[in-house]
């Protein structure tokens, strides 16, 4: 399907909000799985953070709850890491299966020594094989919870931040494009919001009776489709 929208001359990209791993590994796993893709055909919730970070504070002095690609990324655009929590300027939080108390206390000094509170992405859960394991809002919630502060921005999905980059990168207006995705709450309300027709894929976290829940709502897709193949005959056929 793929193959044939980018034959059609479609600009296609990928978004994640997962930060566990870089631009380069998700455009290396899509070509292993047989869709050649470029790294900047790739925008994960780390590539929007990296850029939000860079625009508002290019010097700022970070504690960064994720994952060794995550903080990684970080590292190789110029950031300084500290644990240090008279240090840290900002507290930059992600989907991390690593979290534990040592981060949280660290998070909740540095918060209330004025730091600000960030993250990368909104999401309950993260599917895997046959279930779901808990995701960056846990992580949020734990730290909003002992800090009595909310987080101010999150970067991806459903952020405008996030869609502003895809914008940025494919060159196109917002009514040139459709969002296709699997959840309802993220990429359909990102989308709507946008100014953007939307799609959602019966085949990922979002099933015909979560669907009909969302009826009444504004979150509501454009098109509803039972599995990949639909969306090809829709942009092609």
């Amino acid at each position: 399907m793929i193959r044939l929208l980018r034959e059609n001359k479609k600009k296609v990209v990928f978004l994640s909000n997962k930060p566990l791993e870089t631009r380069e590994d998700y455009a290396s796993k899509l070509t292993r799985l047989g869709i050649p893709t470029q790294p900047d055909e790739v925008i994960n919730s780390t590539f929007v953070m990296v850029h939000y970070l860079k625009k508002n504070e290019p010097q700022a002095r970070l504690f960064v709850i994720g994952e060794v690609p995550f903080i990684e990324e970080l590292k190789r655009t110029g950031y300084t890491i500290t644990d240090e929590p008279k240090e840290i300027d900002y507290v930059v939080v992600a989907f991390d299966r690593t979290f534990d108390y040592r981060k949280l206390n660290i998070a909740y000094q540095a918060i209330k020594l004025g730091a600000h509170f960030v993250a990368t992405n909104p999401d309950r859960t993260c599917p895997v094989e046959g279930r779901e394991i808990p995701d960056c809002a846990g992580m949020i919630a734990a730290i909003e919870a002992v800090t009595e502060k909310k987080v101010e921005i999150i970067v991806g999905k459903p952020s405008p931040i996030m869609i502003q980059a895809v914008l940025d990168v494919i060159g196109l207006r917002p009514e040139e494009c459709i969002l296709i995705g699997d959840r309802l709450e993220t990429d359909i309300k990102m989308g709507k919001d946008s100014g953007i027709a939307t799609g959602i894929v019966l085949t990922g976290v979002t099933d015909e009776k979560t669907l009909m829940e969302y009826k009444h709502t504004s979150d509501q897709p454009d098109f509803v489709f039972q599995s990949i193949a639909d969306v090809e005959n829709l942009l092609i056929g």
